[in-house]
């Protein structure tokens, strides 16, 4: 059975992914950017508004994922204040200037997050060898990773999702992201070898 994972930026948006049969949010603030943590009125919004599991985004801007000391401070403020309110996980990634994981501060984070789950998103896929940081990923306790495969989208990328798919060996999730939709899903999913999605529209699963 595969399970749909929708990105929202907005009530509406949560709303109508919610009607339309989503089995869990990621939320966000400035999808035009890739995303970022979400307003503290966009969360207590949704909580109110919705029982799905929430996964946010922690993510001070856009652009790249290497953070310099301030922006690394208010992720841990955000950290801090998710755990408060108790969503589901938080979704982050920290790359250093070399784009290949930052492991001290992915360790730090993910340590602090607990009980919270952590996603890794798709800085992952800027990473030089994914099969690499996919290793590291699971040293660290990470519980699942967002991505295309490297790749341009998931369905460009379904072949090396398999790759990680096996060498994850259930030691983590990972979730098919980038470009899936109503009409591709099927295909990522048979040839991925994947059992979760994540896409920005949402769409039956039959």
């Amino acid at each position: 059975m595969t399970l749909l994972e929708v990105v929202v930026d907005s009530s509406a948006d949560l709303r109508r992914a919610e009607e339309g049969g989503a089995q869990r949010i990621e939320l966000c603030s400035r999808l035009d950017v890739g995303g970022v943590t979400p307003t503290r009125g966009l969360l207590e919004l949704a909580q109110a508004q919705s029982k799905l599991p929430l996964c946010v985004m922690v993510r001070p801007r856009g652009g790249d994922f290497t953070y310099d000391a301030a922006e690394l401070d208010s992720m841990r403020e955000n950290i801090a204040w998710l755990k408060e309110r108790k969503v589901m996980a938080v979704v982050l990634g920290v790359l250093r200037a070399d784009r290949t994981l930052d492991i001290e501060r992915m360790r730090e984070f993910v340590a602090l997050a607990r009980p919270l789950k952590v996603t890794c998103h798709r800085a992952f896929d800027q990473t030089p060898d994914t099969l690499a940081a996919l290793d590291l990923l699971i040293a660290l306790g990470v519980d699942r990773v967002l991505t295309t495969g490297g790749a341009s989208d998931a369905h460009a990328g379904r072949r090396v999702l398999r790759k990680l798919v096996e060498r994850a060996r259930g030691r983590i999730v990972v979730l098919a992201g980038g470009g899936v939709r109503a009409h591709n899903w099927r295909e990522i999913v048979a040839d991925g070898g994947v059992r979760e999605i994540h896409s920005s529209t949402v769409f039956p699963l039959d």
